[in-house]
């Protein structure tokens, strides 16, 4: 388990690579990165435990969550979607 410090500096390492300019967390490409980096350590998660059926449900809400944002952001700008969809590897 990662310290709360190391979860900040990742979180603003994220936030500073995918913001276009301004530090704001709040731009739809920031806020998919960051659920994608928690997707997968939750997905690391459940190698180890299997039957965690209570964070399994905070996973798929969060995916959820995830998917409408991809949503927007390829309904209102295509480039950066293609472009967001490409840096984290989303789709094969």
């Amino acid at each position: 388990m990662a310290g709360k410090t190391e979860i900040k500096e990742k979180k603003a390492e994220i936030i500073k690579k995918f913001s276009n300019g301004s530090p704001s967390a709040g731009t739809p490409e920031v806020q998919v990165a960051l659920l994608t980096s928690r997707i997968n350590e939750l997905n690391l998660h459940f190698g180890d435990h299997k039957k965690d059926h209570h964070s399994k449900r905070g996973l798929l809400k969060m995916v959820g969550r995830r998917k409408r944002l991809l949503i927007y952001l390829r309904k209102t700008d295509q480039k950066r979607y293609q472009t967001l969809i490409e840096a984290l590897e989303l789709r094969k």
